[in-house]
């Protein structure tokens, strides 16, 4: 009977152990820099140990957007997803609220860069001109071209552009723009890439998200299933603890996180340019989604990309980050 009881408790142990392993997805960017620093210091490792969840190992994948991300969550190939608040709305519709936000990343600005000395409104981009976006129609960047769009010409006219925007990652739609040899004529670019952009002669700013939308706002985020939240209390914990961590650094510690992101990226950037970016005042690391959320999530029912308009932010969100 001892026997049949150990055996029991050994198998009820195993049925409800947590995982072992987290996969995360990260991008490129200035913006995702507490993933850097997460990874960096083994802060998941660091915090499921402090949890009695013994050794956890991270994996990390890197995508170029954050709707392939939640092609790769729905596959069941990673556990978080990092990316703009666009695509995480249209999961969290397209699931019906099972997977939601975990935390935010940062409040930020998006900027509308040209290389054309023509294109000083939205007005003024030709049909032949190209913008590039991390991914067409689903992307942030997407979603504010679309909002700015609708502010511009009216509610109805909302895509105009949408025929015109390309699929390129930062690093390529920065090499793009700065170089003219092509058509792309505009990119929505986050940072380091503005900086980078803007610094080169034939490229200059023209817009902002800030124009679209009056104020910083969360920009980047992380978000996970209600399936892994539930399975994984102490581990999730673990990682909003983590996240937690790294954000406190950052901001305690703005020269060495610039430091760190040179090291760990390998970027050829100076040291001062990553620093500025990182102090600036249109660039505010923060776990706490800005309330102004709902402004995109507001704009995507309005246009039927989503089907559900959630009352307030903290529908969005675990209540880890209420």
């Amino acid at each position: 009977m001892g026997k049949m009881v150990l055996a029991l408790a050994i198998f009820a142990s195993a049925l409800f152990a947590e995982q072992s392993v987290v996969r995360l997805s990260k991008a490129y960017g200035v913006n995702y820099l507490p993933l850097t620093v997460i990874e960096d210091q083994r802060l998941i490792e660091k915090h499921a140990k402090a949890a009695g969840l013994g050794e956890v190992t991270t994996e990390w994948i890197t995508f170029a957007s954050g709707a392939n991300g939640n092609e790769a969550l729905i596959a069941g190939q990673v556990d978080f997803v990092s990316g703009g608040v666009a695509p995480f709305l249209r999961l969290w519709d397209k699931t019906k609220g099972k997977a939601k936000g975990f935390v935010a990343l940062d409040q930020a600005l998006y900027y509308f860069n040209t290389n054309k000395a023509s294109i000083k409104t939205l007005s003024d981009i030709g049909e032949r001109d190209r913008i590039a976006v991390s991914a067409v129609k689903s992307s942030f960047q997407a979603v504010l071209l679309q909002m700015a769009s609708a502010k511009a010409f009216g509610a109805e006219k909302y895509d105009k552009f949408d025929a015109q925007t390309v699929s390129l990652s930062q690093p390529d739609a920065l090499i793009a723009l700065t170089s003219g040899a092509n058509e792309i004529a505009v990119h929505i670019a986050t940072e380091p890439f503005n900086t980078l952009e803007v610094k080169s002669p034939s490229v200059r700013r023209f817009l902002s998200s800030r124009d679209i939308v009056g104020d910083l706002h969360t920009n980047l985020m992380i978000w996970t299933s209600d399936s892994f939240y539930d399975k994984n209390p102490k581990l999730a914990k673990a990682v909003y603890t983590a996240f937690n961590e790294a954000i406190d650094w950052i901001n305690a510690n703005q020269r060495e996180a610039a430091k760190l992101y040179i090291r760990v990226t390998k970027t050829k950037e100076p040291e001062e340019l990553i620093y500025g970016v990182i102090a600036s005042d249109d660039l505010k690391y923060s776990i706490k989604p800005t309330e102004n959320i709902t402004l995109f999530s507001d704009f995507l029912y309005q246009t039927g990309a989503i089907k559900s308009k959630p009352a307030s932010w903290k529908e969005l969100f675990f209540k880890i980050n209420h």
